[in-house]
């Protein structure tokens, strides 16, 4: 309701409090990849101005274990939303452990990991939050023959 007594029309408490709204039809996909996985951006300085964070959405598909990856300086945080997964780290990937929906994961600077769903028919969504708006990825080559078996069986290869 305007009470303002003017013409003027009444601004919504989100347009004056710099609040951004961003809704999944808005999501953008333009933003870096790794194999065997599909990463949308939700929060971005693109989306929503941000400045000091970035945030978006990973769907695992089932049966896939992602490209060995890392994202530079940044420091990571991964909410699973929906599906059972792993995630596996390490010098030689490895270290890993399962994932459940409710679970965090945090996932330090320059920490080489790999996100894996092997359910054979369930994917699985998890919410990806990062200190800065710049989406890094960094792709790396696979570390012996098993992590090229599981690229190779991603790609369909």
């Amino acid at each position: 309701m305007n009470t303002n007594n003017s013409d003027q029309p009444e601004q919504s408490p989100s347009s004056t409090s710099g609040v951004r709204v961003i809704k999944p039809h808005q999501f953008d996909a333009n933003t870096p990849q790794t194999p065997g996985m599909q990463r949308v951006a939700a929060v971005s300085q693109a989306l929503a101005g941000s400045q000091g964070i970035w945030a978006g959405v990973t769907v695992v598909a089932p049966n896939v274990a992602s490209g060995v990856h890392h994202h530079g300086a940044l420091e990571t945080v991964i909410y699973v939303v929906s599906g059972r997964g792993q995630i596996r780290w390490g010098d030689r990937m490895e270290l890993v452990e399962d994932v459940e929906p409710g679970d965090f994961i945090y996932v330090p600077p320059f920490v080489p990991h790999q996100e894996i769903n092997p359910s054979p028919d369930t994917p699985s969504q998890w919410v990806i939050v990062r200190n800065a708006q710049d989406p890094i990825v960094v792709n790396l080559e696979p570390f012996n023959t098993v992590q090229q078996a599981a690229t190779d069986a991603t790609h369909g290869f």
